[in-house]
């Protein structure tokens, strides 16, 4: 096992836990003890987790998973997720994407589409996420515009008042929301109030919303809402989501598609 998929090992069962044990650790991974703890003193070191006597626990109250430890969660469903909402972009719209991990998968089937290789430009894609502005400005067809705002280290995602300068001033033919949970009856959510914020704005400035979610967000509650889910008008996740789930989507208005 890499260094990187044991630190992503580790950070999951941190977040499932709360707390894990040195000893603990080494016979989940099936390493030595002494590499646990070399990988535990590197990771508080990066302030990814805190270092206790004999372990580690999670660091801080609302610790959440940085992006690049979170992409090999779910990947083959976010995949197929990603191309089924890109393929519902035509060319030339203005695209609105949030952060996270699906968002990303999004943005990367949107770049390898043959029909967008070029355009002046071939899509507008506008955003809060760092790590999607980075990958798409290297293609010259697509035009990237930022948010502003203040990045957030957890999720590369800019949040603030200094976004709602920009967000007021456009508009978009679609938005493609990445979402910790979405639910009939409390809507899109995300863990965080900022980033529901400029998720929320988003969605306003958008003819069409796109909610890009895996069956284990769907029927979830998460701490700061995002907007109702009348709101969206096309839900994209797998194949794995249930009948009646469905079924109470569609009678909010929402279109299901699985992949």
């Amino acid at each position: 096992m890499s260094r990187d998929a044991r630190w992503q090992a580790l950070l999951e069962l941190l977040v499932e836990r709360g707390r894990l044990d040195v000893e603990e650790a080494a016979a989940e991974l099936a390493v030595s003890a002494a590499t646990i703890r070399r990988d535990f003193d590197q990771l508080a070191e990066q302030q990814m987790l805190v270092r206790t006597r004999g372990g580690a626990v999670v660091h801080g109250v609302s610790y959440e998973l940085p992006l690049r430890y979170k992409t090999a969660r779910h990947a083959s469903e976010k995949q197929r997720i990603a191309k089924a909402v890109a393929d519902l972009v035509a060319p030339g719209e203005a695209v609105g994407l949030t952060g996270g991990t699906t968002t990303t998968e999004v943005a990367r089937a949107l770049a390898v589409r043959s029909d967008l290789a070029s355009g002046s430009p071939a899509l507008t894609i506008v955003t809060n996420a760092l790590n999607i502005a980075n990958e798409l400005a290297v293609r010259p067809q697509f035009k990237i515009v930022l948010t502003g705002g203040v990045a957030r280290p957890q999720s590369y995602e800019l949040v603030g008042p200094l976004a709602d300068g920009v967000l007021g001033q456009i508009t978009l033919d679609v938005a493609v929301l990445g979402v910790v949970a979405l639910d009939v009856t409390h809507g899109a959510a995300a863990a965080d109030e900022a980033e529901a914020a400029i998720n929320r704005l988003l969605c306003e400035r958008a003819e069409r919303v796109i909610v890009a979610a895996d069956s284990s967000k769907l029927g979830q509650r998460a701490f700061a809402r995002i907007c109702a889910a009348e709101s969206v008008d096309t839900l994209v996740t797998d194949v794995a989501v249930s009948g009646d789930m469905v079924r109470r989507f569609e009678e909010a208005g929402v279109a299901v598609v699985a992949v």
